[in-house]
């Protein structure tokens, strides 16, 4: 007797397939990134204390996951619509990477019992103490972190397409993570936790790196870096 083969999946069910596996890749980035974060304060972790709300440790995870996650809308938007794929290859790795990193942040956040954010929306504050933090006053903070799109310039990203989607895709991201080269410095100098630290200056040294190859691949499109 011959076996007959299953019925493929209707179009359908294998159109939805493909949003519904990133989703759930998405999802496990994220709990694995928290897991990570939580291991902070376990038996064998250099942490000795929790930090408080003012800190450098906590006003870093606050800020930098917010700024991670307009890159990984940027990333994600410029992975599902370029035709190029080196850049659908670069905004993967943006994307996934930096998934990972705000579940780290948010896990150290949620162990420490700190919000997920910034009160009052201001950014920055704890970096008031430096001279190069923006000419933030009276330890307010800043409303916008540097780098950051405006809501125009992500809608001009959505609306573009082809070589002008990429085009801006790059000046968007080089810039964003030009804007947050001063964040990382300085968390990877003053955060007390060692990990905060080490994650810190890790960002930084992958981040320079990175936009490095964003400007040759911005150069190779005919396009200019946006000032910061």
């Amino acid at each position: 007797m011959t076996l007959e083969a299953p019925p493929a999946p209707p179009a359908e069910r294998r159109g939805w397939a493909r949003p519904l596996i990133a989703v759930l890749a998405a999802v496990g980035l994220l709990l694995f990134g928290a897991a990570a974060g939580l291991l902070i304060g376990l038996p064998g972790s250099s942490a000795t204390s929790t930090p408080t709300a003012d800190s450098v440790d906590v006003g870093f995870a606050q800020d930098m996951s917010v700024h991670h996650q307009q890159a990984v809308q940027m990333a994600s938007w410029e992975r599902d619509h370029t035709t190029d794929p080196a850049l659908k290859q670069l905004a993967f790795d943006i994307e996934t990477t930096q998934l990972q990193q705000i579940g780290r942040m948010q896990g150290w956040l949620g162990l420490w019992g700190m919000a997920s954010e910034a009160p009052g929306g201001k950014h920055m504050a704890w970096m008031a103490d430096d001279a190069h933090s923006h000419s933030m006053t009276s330890n307010g903070g800043v409303d916008s972190m540097p780098g950051m799109a405006t809501s125009d310039q992500l809608r001009s990203l959505r609306a573009a397409s082809g070589d002008q989607m990429d085009v801006l895709f790059l000046q968007l991201m080089l810039r964003h993570h030009e804007g947050g080269v001063l964040m990382l410095q300085y968390a990877s100098e003053h955060a007390s936790v060692p990990e905060v630290r080490n994650l810190a200056a890790q960002m930084l040294s992958s981040q320079t790196s990175e936009s490095e190859y964003l400007k040759q691949l911005l150069a190779a499109r005919g396009g200019t870096p946006l000032p910061l």
